[in-house]
């Protein structure tokens, strides 16, 4: 039986480029990259390539690129990192209820340690709703992290709006870019972001690696101690075989963007007519257009999330459903992220 994977937002298959790049730093090109003889030179020189390619994918400067483990790090880095380096400032953050839960769970986190915490609504499209960002804002304000675009329901949130409002209150805006690297454009000069939160395996890297954009002169605190890897950012050796499939995979999207977005673009809008055509009761989740290119998401009348993909595994189709609080305007969920075989 053939498989026809639907799960794109969940995590993409490494292209086979990116693991013929990788695949020489687990055997051949072993070293340290803080070691000084050759072989971790070696090491510390794929880091820094690959470091160069992820900042052009973001049209950024490479000593704004900071390695982590995942994009939830990421965003625990950004948010935390925030929090505690500006707690004399201010003790104020603004979300939306929408956010992944790397956002979210460590919002909720630093609320147990006295940061106060404004989850903001969005409309029945999934588009956070600027005036009650703007009325949100106190003078305690510090952080406002909104994701560029939902892993659910593929909305595309107002970023540029969003940080000319932080720019404008001098507040540090983080974006968790997560699904939307990749598969849309993002100009972090263009749009003013001071953090921004990707990971290797959205973008058809490795799992296990991902990155955090910090804009030159956005101070924030480490909250993992140990060695002065990253700049004396994120301790830990580097995972050099990851960085470099990272890297690559950063290089290929940015080659290959405006392909991937037109051929996606397409799939998608003949799945979304044939669907709403075809399957009485359905309702398309999120906004029509401004929705990621490879995303259609809808909810389907009387009918049981887990049972209608237990339905879809027996024919080879791979495919998401989700159920949750946020999500207060979707019951069942059945998301298809599609992509070239």
């Amino acid at each position: 039986m053939k498989i026809r994977y639907f799960d794109n937002a969940a995590t993409t298959r490494v292209k086979k480029e990116v693991l013929m790049e990788m695949l020489p730093y687990f055997h051949d090109f072993y070293g340290n990259p803080s070691s000084i003889y050759s072989v971790g030179r070696k090491a510390k020189k794929a880091i820094e390539q690959a470091r160069e390619r992820v900042a052009s994918l973001l049209n950024c400067n490479s000593n704004e690129i900071y390695f982590t483990g995942c994009g939830s790090e990421s965003d625990n880095m950004a948010i935390k990192g925030i929090a505690y380096k500006n707690k004399k400032k201010g003790n104020h953050i603004i979300t939306s209820k929408i956010e992944h839960p790397a956002v979210l769970n460590t919002c909720k986190n630093l609320e147990t340690k006295g940061v106060e915490v404004s989850y903001i609504g969005v409309d029945k499209n999934g588009i956070i709703d600027l005036e009650e960002l703007k009325n949100s804002i106190k003078d305690t304000t510090i952080l406002i992290s909104v994701m560029t675009a939902n892993n659910e329901i593929g909305t595309i949130q107002p970023i540029e709006e969003i940080s000319k409002l932080a720019k404008f209150y001098g507040i540090i805006f983080h974006t968790d870019a997560v699904q939307a690297c990749g598969n849309i454009p993002i100009d972090v000069k263009k749009t003013n972001i001071d953090m921004l939160s990707l990971s290797g395996h959205k973008l058809y890297g490795p799992k296990g690696v991902g990155a955090l954009y910090v804009r030159s002169g956005v101070e924030f605190e480490r909250f993992l101690d140990g060695g002065h890897q990253e700049r004396n950012k994120r301790a830990g050796t580097e995972n050099v075989a990851e960085i470099v499939g990272l890297g690559k995979a950063a290089e290929l999207a940015k080659r290959e963007l405006e392909d991937h977005i037109n051929y996606l673009t397409k799939l998608r809008n003949y799945y979304i007519k044939n669907v709403e055509e075809k399957i009485k009761d359905v309702k398309l989740n999120g906004d029509r257009v401004k929705r990621l290119p490879g995303n259609a998401n809808f909810s389907f009348s009387k009918v049981n999330g887990g049972e209608l993909l237990l339905k879809l595994d027996e024919r080879g189709i791979c495919a998401s459903a989700r159920f949750s609080m946020y999500y207060r305007f979707i019951r069942a969920i059945t998301c298809a992220n599609f992509d070239r075989p």
